[in-house]
């Protein structure tokens, strides 16, 4: 009976213990799992969700306590009676988790040894045996050492436990047993391998059979019978295989970008699951590291589960470097245990995973596409400018309900996106202009090496809506010619200049169209090499193509030369006369 009870001692104490720890050591990812309990769907206790985190680190420091009490036979009544109390709980939770199948996984040893609901309760019934047998037979439970030590070492574990849990709170878990570790590739944790198991489906058809209800099962077949479908169900038989990652996506404005940043060397995830609870202080961290990250020639993104609206109004509040993609709040949460945390990948490969106290830390090498010189603060203005230079534009293209539907999406209330909208956007390109000329004429061009694409657009935009082309195209020509700006904006600039001056344009790139004149291409300079220009400065599209882009598929571009479309200049005032 004494090596029994040993025996049953040793095995409670040191499952205990290491269920204990392995939760102690990502408390946040337990606490996630009790929020799961406590949402309306299982257990309808809600109001115990913001308390989460405290309660999962004072059950898993209770429960490694509790195994290390019987292991050394520690007030090993008390003991006895608290072990039963929790395993009573436990089992309580598995089993509703089991039979209503409300929890997948019990998160009982974490992500270390996943376990189905019944696995679980069926272990948490072997310990309920097993501690009330040591119950039954506690006389033969004798302490390991005196009192004194037993008291010492429960002090030393409870402090141990303490310092342990806050150490991973603020850097993140010390082991780590999930699909996204570092070292592992996330694309290919994503592949389902040729010949797995696919899930199987019973389909229950129920059909009106001479007035009479009848169910019929196939495996997904629709049945051959005479009679009137009513209706149907489907239950799974078997879950088939399902790879370690399989809901991560990476998303914006509707489109797919997953592949694309799987397949990017040198990226730089800043993780945050939910930007309205995220660590706001981390940010300063979070904002330096990430600089550092783009002037080393990095590619840096954010991913959060929040809204747009959400994101771009943190992004401008914080004024952060990177734009924010959305992807699921489950599975943020399970890439890294902080808000914020960060990622660095390279084609799809964790190398390197940090809390945001520790960004400091982050591997940051200089790279063959280093911008040292990126000047964030002139960046962020310059963006800020960018979206004003756009802002009455957009909702000048629409009207109706389709401009006030853009206009509440860009945040803007019906006083805004209504009225006068061009008197309001000349006055934004007044002040916009302002500022530009006082970049321009103390820093030079703001191009690519000094704020980044697609920054170094910015200026070019306010000068191409003003009437200072003149004074800064020279300026904008070196520019392109740098690869500071993209020289196919340059060759747009410079057409517009000339002909706004009268004469023949090089690129081909403007139209125009006088009162009953009909469209056309503004004379060119040079027609018979005008495609070949068009390449050399950028342009993926043929004057052909790009002239029924301009003015609908039926028009034929057909070159004029400068009398003709004074002709037609002519014809359009005699005719409005």
């Amino acid at each position: 009976m004494k090596i029994l009870v040993h025996i049953a001692r040793f095995l409670v104490g040191a499952l205990f213990i290491f269920s204990g720890f392995i939760k102690l050591n990502d408390p946040l990812g337990f606490s996630y799992k009790l929020q799961e309990y406590f949402s309306p769907e299982v257990l309808d206790i809600d109001f115990l969700s913001p308390y989460a985190l405290l309660i999962s680190i004072l059950l898993v420091i209770v429960e490694v306590l509790l195994g290390i009490a019987l292991l050394i036979g520690y007030y090993k009544k008390p003991t006895l009676w608290l072990l039963l109390a929790m395993i009573l709980f436990f089992t309580f939770l598995t089993f509703y988790s089991a039979y209503f199948n409300k929890v997948t996984d019990c998160g009982c040893f974490g992500d270390a040894i996943p376990l189905v609901p019944w696995e679980s309760f069926a272990k948490d019934v072997i310990l309920l045996v097993l501690i009330l047998f040591l119950l039954a037979k506690q006389k033969h439970i004798l302490p390991l050492f005196g009192k004194m030590p037993r008291s010492i070492i429960m002090f030393l574990s409870f402090v141990a436990c303490m310092l342990f849990g806050y150490h991973v709170l603020m850097h993140l878990p010390w082991l780590d047993f999930r699909a996204y570790k570092a070292g592992s590739n996330i694309a290919e944790n994503m592949i389902i391998p040729e010949g797995a198991p696919e899930a199987v489906f019973e389909y229950h058809w129920k059909f009106n059979i001479n007035g009479e209800e009848k169910i019929i099962t196939t495996t997904g077949a629709y049945p051959q019978v005479e009679g009137d479908f009513i209706d149907y169900e489907t239950q799974q038989i078997s879950e088939g295989y399902i790879p370690p990652v399989h809901d991560f996506t990476i998303e914006r404005n509707e489109q797919d970008y997953t592949t694309t940043f799987l397949e990017k060397e040198n990226l730089v995830v800043i993780v945050a699951y939910n930007l309205d609870k995220t660590e706001r202080e981390a940010y300063y961290n979070i904002r330096n590291t990430t600089e550092e990250a783009i002037r080393n020639g990095y590619t840096v993104i954010g991913l959060t589960s929040s809204s747009p609206e959400v994101n771009e109004a943190f992004v401008k509040d914080y004024k952060l470097p990177f734009t924010f993609y959305f992807t699921d709040e489950t599975v943020l949460k399970t890439i890294v245990r902080a808000n914020p945390g960060i990622v660095a990948l390279d084609k799809g490969t964790i190398l390197q995973k940090l809390h945001w106290n520790d960004a400091s830390d982050l591997t940051i090498n200089e790279l063959p596409t280093a911008q040292p010189l990126l000047d964030f603060d002139l960046k962020f203005e310059l963006d800020s400018i960018a979206v004003l230079d756009q802002k009455y534009r957009k909702l000048m293209h629409v009207s109706g309900e389709e401009r006030e539907a853009l206009g509440k999406k860009m945040g803007l209330g019906p006083e805004d996106y209504n009225g006068n909208l061009w008197e309001r956007q000349i006055a934004i390109d007044t002040s916009n202009l302002k500022r530009i000329e006082q970049i321009l004429n103390t820093k030079g061009y703001p191009g690519k090496s000094m704020v980044g694409t697609p920054t170094n657009t910015a200026a070019w935009y306010v000068i191409q809506h003003s009437n200072k082309i003149p004074k800064y195209l020279e300026l904008m020509k070196e520019a392109g010619k740098a690869g500071e700006l993209p020289f196919r904006l340059v060759a747009m600039m410079e057409d517009r200049y000339l002909m706004s001056e009268g004469k023949s344009q090089i690129y081909g790139t403007q139209g125009m169209e006088y009162n009953n004149s009909g469209p056309f291409i503004w004379p060119i300079e040079n027609p018979e090499n005008v495609n070949q220009l068009r390449r050399d400065a950028g342009f993926e599209s043929t004057i052909e193509v790009y002239a029924k882009d301009l003015f609908g598929e039926d028009f034929e571009f057909e070159h004029i030369t400068l009398e003709e479309a004074e002709k037609r200049r002519l014809r359009s005032i005699n005719t409005n006369e």
